[in-house]
């Protein structure tokens, strides 16, 4: 890929390579910190599509084998979960019920 590419690499937030790059740049060296900067992995998909990609930017351009790369945080839930599951409780009062 051409230094400065436009090339999509997390299609539910948008960023490019040269954004990705950009965030390493200023001092993002893990996943978890490119996804605090960039947001790469918190669209629809968690980053089902981007995770790997982000993680072959790290290792290309820190220099480092991808097995040395720091896992990145998952907090519940890591699926999607719909609304009317988490609303459907019996313990909580009906809604315009105080």
């Amino acid at each position: 890929m051409a230094e400065g590419d436009t090339t999509i690499i997390c299609r539910c937030e948008d960023l490019t390579l040269r954004d990705i790059q950009a965030a390493i740049a200023a001092g993002a060296h893990t996943i978890d910190e490119l996804k605090r900067l960039t947001r790469c992995g918190m669209g629809p998909c968690q980053g089902k599509t981007c995770r790997a990609l982000v993680a072959e930017q790290l290792t290309r351009t820190l220099g480092v084998p991808i097995a040395e790369l720091s896992l990145p945080t998952f907090r519940q839930p890591t699926k999607p979960v719909k609304l009317a599951l988490l609303a459907d409780d019996p313990d909580l009062p009906p809604a315009g019920e105080s």
